[in-house]
C-alpha cells in the first residue's frame, strides 16, 4: 500500500504546516524569463479584456454586412401547391369542382436608389473604425497597467535586496555588540537592542515575500499566465533623460496618435452620417421588382407554363407622422453631444501631456536627491560605527543610523520606481506605451 503511505505522509506534512515543502514538490518546472518588452507583446494575444474588446470589432463588421444587404438584390424562391374547391353563389349555388395549381417563382427586389440605406451603410462602415480604435484604446490602457505592474514587481524585488542588506547590517551590529560586551566596552543592553533590531529586520523581510507574490500574481493574471509557473523578471533600465518642454505641435501629434481621440473623431463622423441618413428619409426611392417561374396543376407533371412579371417602383414620402423630423432632431442632438466630447477630450489630452512631462521631470530630479540622501545615510552609519567601536557611544546611534540608511535605500528604490511609472504615463499621453521601449535604445 505504497500509495496509502504516500497520502499519509502528505497529510502529515500539511498538519505540520509544511505548505512550502509541499508546494515545492509540485513546482519543479524551470522558471520562464519574462522581459518588459515580452510582457507588453503578450497583452495583444492573451489579455482577457483586450480579447473581449476585439470581439466588438467583429460585431461591428458583421453589423455593417447586415446593413449592406439592404443595398444588394434580395432574391427568394417560393414554391406553392394549392388545391381549391370553389363555388359560384347566386340564385343557385354551383360547385365548380376541385382545382390544383403549383407555382414555383424566383422573386427579386433591387433598390436602384435608396439614399437612406446608402447613408446607413456609410455610418455602419464608420462604426467599424470606431470599434477598431476602441479596441486600440483598451489595448493601450491594459499595456499601461501591465507596464506599471511590471515596475511595481521590480520595485518589490528590489526591496527584498534592501531588506536583506538590513538583516546583514543588523547581524553585524549584533556581533559587534557582543564583541564589545566581551571586551568590557559595551553593556548587555547594547546586545539586546541589536537583537531587537535584527528581529524587526527579519520580520519585514518575511512580510515582503507576500508583497512580492501579490504583485507577481497580479501580473500573471493580466497576461493570462499559469499561476503556478515560476517567472524570472528581467530588470528594466529606463533611460534617465529630461522629457523637454511642452509644445503645441506635440499636442497635435498626440491628438493624431491617441486612440481615444481618433475614436471620438470617428464617432463624430458617424453621427454626421446618421444625420444625413435621417434627412434622406424625405427623399424618394426607386426599386426594381420582378419574378420568374412556372405554373402547372401539380408539380413535375410536364404541363408547366412560364410566368413572369417585372415592375419599376418609385416611393415618395408624403407624410410619415413627423417620424423623419424626430429622427433628424435626435441625430442632430447626438452629433452636438459628440462635438462637445471631442472638444473636452482635446483639453484632457493636452492637460495629461503637460502633467506627464512635469511629473517625469520632477521624478528624475527626485532620484538625484534620493541618491544624495543614501550617500549621506551611509556616511552617517560609518561614523556611528566608529564611535561605538571606540567606546565613546552606545549602539543607539548605529541603530538610528541603520534605520535612516534603510529608509534612504527604500526611498531611492521608490524614486526609481515612480520615475519609471512617470515615463510610462508620458508614453501613454504621447499616444503609445511602447514609446518607452524606443527611449531605451
Amino acid at each position: 500500500m505504497d500509495w496509502l503511505n504516500w497520502i499519509m505522509r502528505m497529510l502529515r506534512i500539511i498538519s505540520l504546516g509544511g505548505f512550502g515543502l509541499l508546494s515545492g514538490l509540485f513546482s519543479l518546472a524551470e522558471p520562464v524569463t519574462l522581459t518588459f518588452e515580452e510582457a507588453l507583446k503578450r497583452v495583444e494575444s492573451t489579455n482577457l479584456t483586450v480579447l473581449i474588446s476585439r470581439e466588438s470589432v467583429t460585431q461591428a463588421i458583421e453589423n455593417a454586412a447586415q446593413t449592406r444587404s439592404n443595398l444588394l438584390p434580395n432574391i427568394t424562391l417560393n414554391a406553392t401547391q394549392r388545391r381549391n374547391l370553389s363555388a359560384s353563389v347566386g340564385a343557385n349555388v354551383v360547385v365548380s369542382g376541385i382545382t390544383n395549381r403549383f407555382d414555383a417563382q424566383l422573386n427579386g427586389r433591387f433598390d436602384l436608389l435608396n439614399p437612406t440605406n446608402i447613408a446607413r451603410y456609410q455610418a455602419a462602415k464608420m462604426a467599424i473604425m470606431v470599434a477598431t480604435l476602441g479596441e486600440a484604446q483598451v489595448r493601450q490602457s491594459i499595456m499601461a497597467t501591465v507596464a506599471s505592474t511590471y515596475f511595481v514587481h521590480l520595485r518589490n524585488l528590489e526591496r527584498i535586496t534592501v531588506l536583506d542588506d538590513n538583516i546583514s547590517r543588523a547581524q553585524r551590529l549584533r556581533q559587534l555588540a557582543q564583541n564589545q560586551l566581551n571586551a568590557g566596552v559595551a553593556t548587555q543592553i547594547d546586545v539586546t537592542r541589536a537583537d531587537s533590531q535584527l528581529a524587526v529586520a527579519q520580520q519585514a523581510r518575511l512580510q515582503q515575500d507576500t508583497v512580492v507574490q501579490s504583485s507577481e500574481l497580479q501580473l500573471k493574471q493580466l497576461l493570462s499566465l499559469d499561476m503556478g509557473q515560476p517567472l524570472q523578471f528581467v530588470p528594466v533600465a529606463v533611460r534617465r533623460t529630461a522629457p523637454g518642454i511642452y509644445t503645441s505641435g506635440e499636442a497635435e501629434m498626440a491628438f493624431d496618435r491617441r486612440a481615444e481621440m481618433q475614436s471620438a473623431r470617428s464617432q463624430l463622423e458617424q453621427n454626421k452620417l446618421e444625420v444625413k441618413a435621417a434627412r434622406f428619409g424625405r427623399l424618394p426611392s426607386l426599386a426594381l421588382i420582378g419574378n420568374y417561374g412556372y405554373a402547372t396543376a401539380t408539380v413535375f407533371d410536364g404541363n408547366d407554363a412560364k410566368v413572369w412579371s417585372g415592375s419599376l417602383a418609385m416611393s415618395v414620402p408624403v407624410f410619415d407622422g413627423l417620424r423623419t423630423k424626430s429622427l433628424t432632431n435626435y441625430a442632430l442632438s447626438r452629433r452636438r453631444a459628440q462635438e462637445l466630447r471631442v472638444h473636452d477630450l482635446e483639453n484632457q489630452i493636452s492637460a495629461e501631456l503637460r502633467l506627464a512631462r512635469q511629473d517625469a521631470t520632477s521624478r528624475l530630479a527626485q532620484i538625484s536627491v534620493a541618491e544624495k540622501g543614501l550617500a549621506l545615510a551611509s556616511e552617517e552609519l560609518e561614523l556611528a560605527q566608529k564611535r561605538f567601536e571606540q567606546g565613546v557611544a552606545d549602539n543607539r546611534e548605529i541603530i538610528e543610523a541603520q534605520a535612516r540608511l534603510s529608509d534612504a535605500s527604500d526611498n531611492l528604490v521608490e524614486a526609481v520606481y515612480r520615475y519609471n511609472v512617470s515615463r510610462v504615463e508620458l508614453a501613454r499621453a504621447r499616444g503609445d506605451v511602447r514609446f518607452i521601449l524606443t527611449e531605451n535604445t
